[in-house]
Order: structure tokens, then sequence, then C-alpha cells
């Protein structure tokens, strides 16, 4: 597999297949919301647009960065969403980067949205696929989020059967500024297990598809045998 490493600003056209990764926080929130019971998260593009969808489904929970605000039910926390009962809920997600980027990508054949949390399963699902170009999207800070370049440089590797251990990457994410910014408070909407709960490896079973049902953009969890 050849994997080549971009930020959202560095996409010139739509890639065969996209591995969106966001490890602090989003795709760790969304492996959560699925964890917790939920049946798909609709990706949105602007909080204008969750509150409109939030409008006309009441029932859905809608879901930002930062502190809680009108109009939406949780934040963008995995420590405060393991917590939730999401059972048949449709969760509606706008983030900073991680849907910015999975709605970049939107047009590819396959799109994978992944953190540590779902690296193995997202690394088996290329494996499996036979996938031979996959850009990794690497959302945080204009593409130069080191946790999030970490866990794609390490699914990569895990697709192409590399068997390194998996410690130095996750320490370039506990090292990592968003890590920082969690622990010291920097970043609203916060609980004290955030950073912890997004250096899970291979917490849970799945990989995560995104794809366009209608005119949404929609995140469902895809299991994989013997994860």
């Amino acid at each position: 597999m050849d994997a080549s490493f971009l930020g959202i600003d560095e996409l010139t056209d739509t890639p065969p297949v996209a591995v969106v990764v966001d490890v602090m926080r989003a795709f760790t929130v969304a492996a959560w919301a699925f964890a917790r019971g939920a049946e798909k998260i609709v990706l949105s593009g602007s909080l204008e647009e969750s509150l409109a969808l939030k409008a006309r489904h009441p029932e859905w929970v809608t879901l930002k960065d930062g502190p809680p605000a009108p109009g939406f039910d949780a934040v963008n926390s995995p420590g405060l969403l393991r917590s939730v009962d999401l059972g048949g809920r449709t969760v509606v997600q706008k983030t900073t980067a991680g849907t910015v980027g999975a709605l970049a990508v939107k047009d590819a054949s396959l799109v994978l949205c992944a953190s540590f949390v779902v690296a193995e399963a997202t690394a088996e699902v290329l494996r499996t696929g036979g996938s031979g170009s996959v850009t990794f999207v690497v959302t945080g800070e204009d593409g130069r989020a080191d946790e999030d370049l970490a866990c794609a440089q390490y699914i990569a590797g895990r697709a192409n059967g590399d068997r390194k251990d998996a410690d130095a990457f996750l320490r370039r994410g506990e090292m990592s500024l968003a890590a920082t910014e969690l622990r010291e408070g920097v970043r609203e909407g916060v609980h004290p297990d955030d950073v912890e709960l997004c250096l899970e490896l291979d917490r849970f079973p799945f990989a995560m598809v995104a794809a366009l049902e209608g005119s949404l953009m929609v995140l469902r969890p895809h299991a994989v045998p013997g994860i």
C-alpha cells in the first residue's frame, strides 16, 4: 500500500481511498458514541447546519467543540460522552478539524475516519481491501498535529504488515500540543480523562466508514471480524 499524508488544505483532488485522522478528539468521540449505542453520526459542515438538522429532527443529538451552547446536547469530549446512553440515536457532530477533513474527501470511493481507539480495525479494512494508494488526512493544526500524524503513520504501517510496537507513536500523541492544551485546560468542554481516553490503543473492535447518504455525510461503525 502506497500511503501519503496530507493536511486538509493540501488536498488538490479527491483520493480514491481516504483515512481521515482526528485523535483529539473528533474520531475518538465518534467511536465512543457508537460504543454508547449511536446508530449513525451525521458529519456537519457548520454549527448552523447542525442547528437546522436539530430543528428538523428534535430527537437527534447535537455535538460540538468547546463549551456547552444553546441547541447542542453534548460537547466533543470522550470523557463526558462515555456515560451518555445513545442507544439507537442519531448524532450530529461538528468539530473544528475532524468533520471538516471528512467532508473535504466526501467524494472518495472509501472514507474511513480514524483515531488510536480504532487503529487496528482501520488497518484491517485497508489490508483486506487491497488498497493500492491511500491518502491519510492529518486534520489537526493545518496538517501538523503530531498526534494525528503519529496515528496515521501507525495505521499505515499496520496495514502494510509492520509489527512495530505502538508505544513510540502513542508517546508522540501524549507529548503533542493538543494533549498539552487538553491537560492544561486551554481547550473548553474537556474532561480530565480525555487525553488518556484518546490514547487507548484499539479500544473498539470496529472501523468507521463515512459515505454520502443523500445530501448528508454519514459515519457508521463497520464490524471487522477477528478484531
